[in-house]
């Protein structure tokens, strides 16, 4: 049996290096889990990276936390998921408060112009890594057409949208089976035991903020669990759902500062998903100090992480069964297709954000956007040396050097 000690040693390095998104993140596990040590087998990992897929939050972080389940059960499990999140966590903690405290000054935001406009590229990036596994026929562009228009023209709810396109794919989109005998099935009391436990574990901190914290607080509680829920697709589908309520109905952070978050975000170890835990300690600070901020930020990865670890605790002993279950694979083939049309919507919103300033178009971000496609789409430079590139340009092109 493996020990608590060298999963911590393996996941731990999983976590630190775990730069560059989910499909890098999962690249990395599978290197590390199927290729060097033979702890899970190919099919084994497949099969749980298709149950992710399907779940709600960050794909790559449930997959961490199903490999340390598979071998070590729950402790195997929250070891395998905190590892994974809490290195880009204590980094987001502490640029989230020189954000906070610096983000004012004009070096800064000269910094962050050359941010803004690498990250519009980086998105329209994903989208054509995404679309080229995603669109394998006329119905999965019609599908991402048609989220595209619902979600730009008819300003549709995002989890309707999602909801609509997993219908339509366990309809239209049947996969294949696996041959071979299903694996057994669980125990469903046992299943009700986990989903009881985790429901408290995660709600009960809501309640009590209910019942002693701050209004602010208690939103967050509230909003960033409705998120964890409806984050199909990755961060990037669920940003503008996002940004619609944090800028438009909480009124936590302006447009600029969410563009801001997601640049951070891009620079950090761990899930993408960890810009939450940004954009509530951005608003606790401005509401309240740092204290406020650290709160903020505590409660927010608490209500984000909590339910990941109820999906896979649950589910995983039934992700055996996905190989049966052909429908399934229609309904995620479809998501996934979706997701593109969603991820267009989110890139053109980006866009309009850097470059268009009260309607006027901005060269400066404009010039350092041609830059960052350069490098990025064409050289295929790694993100993480087209960043500090792009915000290095941003002083220069300011004249702050």
């Amino acid at each position: 049996m493996t020990t608590l000690a060298e999963m911590t040693r393996v996941f731990g390095r999983i976590g630190v290096l775990s730069f560059g998104g989910p499909a890098a993140q999962i690249a990395l596990m599978h290197k590390e889990l199927v290729e060097d040590r033979a702890w899970l087998t190919e099919a084994q990992f497949l099969r749980a990276l298709s149950f992710c897929m399907l779940l709600p939050g960050p794909e790559a972080m449930q997959l961490a936390t199903y490999s340390g389940w598979r071998m070590r059960g729950v402790t195997g499990g929250l070891l395998a998921g905190l590892l994974f999140v809490v290195p880009g966590a204590l980094v987001i903690m502490a640029l989230a408060l020189a954000y906070g405290v610096y983000g004012q000054l004009p070096l800064v935001q000269s910094l962050f112009i050359g941010v803004k406009a690498c990250v519009v590229v980086i998105v329209i990036q994903a989208l054509i890594k995404v679309a080229k596994k995603a669109l394998n026929g006329l119905i999965h562009y019609m599908i991402a057409a048609a989220s595209f228009l619902a979600l730009f023209a008819l300003n549709a709810p995002f989890p309707l949208v999602i909801l609509v396109a997993a219908a339509i794919g366990a309809l239209a989109l049947k996969g294949e089976a696996e041959g071979g005998a299903p694996a057994p099935k669980a125990s469903a009391s046992d299943t009700l035991k986990t989903v009881a436990l985790w429901l408290v574990i995660w709600f009960a901190p809501v309640v009590l903020l209910a019942l002693t914290a701050p209004a602010i607080l208690v939103e967050m509680a509230l909003f960033f669990s409705t998120l964890a829920v409806v984050t199909f697709g990755g961060a990037y589908a669920v940003l503008a759902y996002m940004t619609q309520a944090v800028v438009g109905e909480f009124g936590w952070l302006t447009t600029a500062q969410m563009v801001d978050a997601l640049g951070l975000a891009e620079t950090t170890p761990g899930p993408l998903i960890l810009v939450t835990q940004f954009v509530a300690m951005v608003a606790g600070f401005k509401a309240g100090g740092v204290a406020l901020a650290l709160i903020a930020g505590l409660v927010t990865l608490w209500v984000t992480f909590a339910p990941c670890f109820l999906w896979i605790f649950a589910g995983a002993p039934y992700i055996d069964r996905l190989a049966h279950m052909p429908r399934l694979s229609g309904a995620l083939s479809a998501i996934t297709a979706a997701v593109v049309g969603v991820i267009a919507n989110l890139g053109l919103w980006f866009a309009g954000a850097v470059f268009l300033e009260t309607s006027t178009p901005q060269p400066i971000p404009i010039t350092i956007a041609l830059v960052a496609a350069a490098l990025l789409l064409w050289r295929k430079w790694d993100m993480l040396v087209v960043l500090p590139v792009c915000a290095a340009l941003g002083l220069v092109l300011n004249g702050l050097v």
